[in-house]
C-alpha cells in the first residue's frame, strides 16, 4: 500500500517540474525575442543616421564636384581668352615691325646707292723691267782651327769626415735624448760603457734593465762603434 501511495505522489512531482520547467523556457523564449527585437530596434536606430550621413556625404560631394567643374571651366575659359587676346596683340605688333624694318631697308639703301661716286676706267699699270740680281761671288770657305780645350779642373778634394762622437749615447738603437740624460746622470757616458761594460759599467746599467730593447742594448751599442 505505501508503494501505490508514493507513485501520484512522484507524478505530481514530475508534472509539476514540467510545468515548471515550460513556464521557465517560455520566459526565456519571451526575453530571447525581446532581446532580438531591441537589438533590431537599435540596429535601425543605428543605420539610420548612418544612412542619412552618408547621403549627406554623396550631396555635398555632388555639389563640390559640380561647383569645381564649373569653376574649373571658367577658369579655362578666362585663360583661353586671355591666351587669344596675347596673341592677337603679337601678331599686329610683329605684323607692324616688320612693315617699320622694310621701310628702314628701303630708305637706307636708297641712301646708299644716291651716295656711291662712279668708277673710273683703271689704265693697266706699265711694268717696269726686271732688275737682275747680282751674281753672288764665290767665297772660300774657311777652314776652322779645332778650338783648344781648357785643362780640367781638378775637385777639390773632400775633408775628412769627422769622427763619430763616442759620447752621443743616442746613436745606440732604443736610447732616445731623455734615457741618455739618466744614463750619464748615473756615470755611463760614453757608448763603449755600454757595448764593453766593466761590472761597475754593468751595475750601472741595471737601473735601465726595464727599458725596452735592454737585451740588445750592448749589441746595438757595438754595431756604432
Amino acid at each position: 500500500m505505501a508503494k501505490k501511495a508514493n507513485k501520484p505522489s512522484v507524478d505530481k512531482i514530475v508534472k509539476k517540474v514540467n510545468k515548471e520547467f515550460d513556464k521557465t523556457s517560455s520566459q526565456i523564449e519571451s526575453l530571447i525575442n525581446d532581446a532580438l527585437k531591441q537589438f533590431d530596434s537599435l540596429q535601425n536606430q543605428i543605420q539610420d543616421p548612418v544612412r542619412k550621413l552618408l547621403k549627406e556625404v554623396d550631396e555635398l560631394r555632388d555639389r563640390e564636384m559640380k561647383r569645381f567643374n564649373e569653376e574649373f571651366e571658367r577658369r579655362l575659359k578666362e585663360f583661353h581668352d586671355l591666351q587669344n587676346s596675347i596673341l592677337d596683340r603679337l601678331g599686329i605688333a610683329s605684323k607692324e615691325v616688320s612693315e617699320e624694318v622694310k621701310k628702314t631697308a628701303d630708305t637706307a639703301s636708297a641712301k646708299v646707292s644716291a651716295a656711291k661716286p662712279k668708277k673710273a676706267a683703271a689704265k693697266p699699270a706699265a711694268k717696269s723691267p726686271a732688275k737682275k740680281a747680282p751674281a753672288k761671288s764665290a767665297t772660300k770657305a774657311k777652314t776652322k782651327t779645332p778650338a783648344k780645350k781648357a785643362p780640367a779642373k781638378k775637385a777639390p778634394a773632400k775633408k775628412a769626415a769627422k769622427p763619430a762622437d763616442k759620447n752621443d749615447l743616442t746613436r745606440v738603437k732604443g736610447v732616445g735624448p731623455a734615457t741618455a740624460k739618466k744614463m750619464q746622470d748615473a756615470g755611463i757616458t760614453s757608448i763603449e760603457q755600454i757595448a764593453t761594460p766593466s761590472d761597475a759599467d754593468k751595475e750601472k746599467l741595471q737601473a735601465f734593465s726595464t727599458m725596452k730593447g735592454f737585451a740588445t742594448l750592448s749589441d746595438e751599442a757595438k754595431k756604432v762603434l
